[in-house]
C-alpha cells in the first residue's frame, strides 16, 4: 500500500490525538480497483476505517493488529444499496430527488422525506410530478431555486465548481478548519462506569446513525430517539439501526421531555445529527458527557443553519462537477461523505472516552460532511497521472504517451525509439 494511504490514516490519527505508536498496527490489503473515482475516494475510506479501528483497539486494550480489507471497507460504504428486505431491494432516492436542469445550470433535490417534498412542491408552486418540477427549475436560475426552496424549508443545492465553491463566504470557513474539532469543556471528574457504554443516538440519514451503529458492534448500549410521527425511513432504518434499541419521544411534551432528561442523566455519550442550533432550547448540557455534533455545512460561516444531506453536499463543493462530464454532473461511487464522517465521528466519541478516562472534562467533538468533503477534495492526494507519462520527440511531433508499468532495478527506464511514420521503414532487420 503506497504513502498515500498510511498518510492520510496519520493525518486523522493526529487530528484525533491518538498515540502515533499505534499506527505501526495497520496493515492494508483486498481486491484493488473499489470505489472508483477521479477523487481518492478509496483512500479517505480506508483511513477513516483504519482510525476508527485503531481507536476501538486503543480503548479496549487490544494487543493485536488492525486489518484494514478493501473488499469489506466498499462494501460498508455501500452498506445501504447491499440491503435486502425478506429478498426486497431498497428505495434509494425519491423521484424527487435527483439532478435538474436550470436555466443557467444544474440544481440537485432532496425530497426523500415527506415533509422536504412537501416543502420542495410548496416553494416551487408545482403538482406532485416530476414534468412540473422539470418546467419550473428549468425557467429559474440555479441559484435563485437553491434560495427559494431553502426559504422554504426545502433542500435544493445549485452546482458549483471547486473554484466557485472556494471562492465563496462558507467554502472559505470550511477551508479554514481542520476534518473534525475536539474541544474540552470544563474539569470535571472522570466518569465510574460499569456495564456498558450508554450512547443516546439524537441522529438521522447517514453518517450518524453509522458512528452510532458502529458503536452499538463494539458493544455500546445505542438508544436512538426520533419524533413521534416523524421515524425514519424504513430501509435507512433496517440499514443502520442494526445493533441498537429505537423509541420516539415527542420533546416538546413535557412528560417526554422528562424521560429525555432522565436518559441523558443516565447517558455516557450524545450524539447529534440535527442542525447547529436545531437543539439548543433543550438542556443537554451534562458534566462528563461527551458529546458528539453533526452537520452538514458545519456550525459556522451563512450555511450553519441549513439542512444538507451527501448527495447535496456534493454538488455545493465542486464534487459533483469533479466526477461529471461537460453534458452532466456526476457523484461520487458511494455516499462517502456520509459513511467517511461516520467512522471518524465514532472514533472521534471513542478517543475523546478513552481520553476522559484517564483526564476527565465534558468532551465536544463537532464534524461536517463539508469538512469530509474538503479533506477529500483539498487535502487528500489525488491520483497523479502525470507522474506516470512523458513526452518524445520525433517523426510525428512531440510525443505525450505512458510510460511502461514494466520496471525493475536496471531495467530500461523507456522504449529506445519513438513511433516513426507509418511504412517509413526498410523491410530488413537491423544490423549490428
Amino acid at each position: 500500500m503506497d504513502d498515500t494511504v498510511r498518510g492520510g490514516t496519520e493525518l486523522l490519527w493526529a487530528a484525533l490525538g491518538g498515540d502515533p505508536a499505534l499506527l505501526g498496527r495497520v496493515t492494508y490489503g483486498g481486491p484493488s480497483g473499489l470505489l472508483p473515482a477521479r477523487l481518492p475516494v478509496m483512500d479517505l475510506a480506508r483511513a477513516t476505517v483504519a482510525v476508527c479501528s485503531l481507536a476501538a483497539v486503543e480503548r479496549a486494550g487490544a494487543p493485536g493488529a488492525v486489518r484494514v480489507d478493501d473488499g469489506a471497507v466498499a462494501t460498508a460504504f455501500t452498506s445501504e444499496r447491499q440491503l435486502r428486505v425478506d429478498g426486497r431491494a431498497p428505495v434509494s432516492f425519491a423521484p424527487l430527488s435527483r439532478f435538474w436542469r436550470a436555466a443557467d445550470g444544474w440544481v440537485r433535490t432532496h425530497a426523500n422525506y415527506p415533509h422536504h417534498k412537501a416543502a420542495l412542491l410548496a416553494a416551487l408552486g408545482v403538482a406532485d410530478s416530476v414534468e412540473a418540477v422539470a418546467a419550473a427549475i428549468g425557467g429559474r436560475t440555479a441559484v435563485e431555486t437553491e434560495t427559494l426552496v431553502y426559504g422554504a424549508g426545502g433542500l435544493a443545492v445549485a452546482l458549483r465548481t471547486p473554484e466557485e465553491w472556494a471562492a465563496s463566504e462558507q467554502g472559505r470557513e470550511v477551508a479554514a478548519r481542520p476534518p473534525l474539532t475536539r474541544e474540552r469543556l470544563d474539569e470535571a471528574a472522570p466518569r465510574a462506569r460499569s456495564g456498558p457504554l450508554r450512547v443516546l443516538d439524537l441522529t438521522r440519514v447517514l453518517a450518524g446513525p453509522v458512528a452510532t451503529r458502529t458503536l452499538a458492534l463494539l458493544g455500546a448500549d445505542v438508544l436512538r430517539i426520533d419524533p413521534p410521527g416523524n421515524p425514519e425511513l424504513p430501509d435507512q432504518h433496517a440499514d443502520t439501526d442494526i445493533g441498537k434499541r429505537t423509541a420516539a419521544l415527542d420533546l416538546e411534551r413535557p412528560s417526554d421531555r422528562r424521560t429525555f432528561g432522565e436518559l441523558l442523566d443516565a447517558a455516557d455519550v450524545l450524539v447529534t445529527g440535527y442542525r447547529p442550533g436545531a437543539l439548543d432550547r433543550f438542556d443537554l448540557h451534562r458534566p462528563g458527557l461527551v458529546v458528539a455534533r453533526l452537520s452538514a455545512w458545519g456550525d459556522y460561516g451563512p450555511w450553519a443553519g441549513r439542512r444538507g444531506f451527501d448527495s447535496l453536499v456534493q454538488v455545493a463543493t465542486g464534487i459533483a462537477a469533479v466526477e461529471g462530464s461537460a453534458a452532466e454532473p456526476g457523484a461520487l461511487p458511494a455516499q462517502a461523505l456520509d459513511h467517511g464522517t461516520g467512522y471518524l465521528l465514532a472514533a472521534a466519541v471513542l478517543r475523546s472516552l478513552t481520553e476522559q478516562d484517564r483526564e476527565g472534562g465534558t468532551r465536544l467533538v463537532r464534524l461536517s460532511l463539508a469538512q469530509t468533503g474538503h479533506w477529500l477534495t483539498g487535502t487528500l492526494p489525488r491520483y497523479d497521472q502525470e507522474r506516470y507519462v512523458t513526452e518524445t520527440a520525433g517523426p510525428l511531433g512531440l510525443l505525450r504517451h505512458a510510460l511502461s508499468p514494466v520496471a525493475y532495478e536496471g531495467g530500461p527506464a523507456g522504449w529506445s525509439r519513438p513511433p516513426g511514420l507509418q511504412g517509413g521503414d526498410e523491410p530488413a532487420w537491423l544490423t549490428a
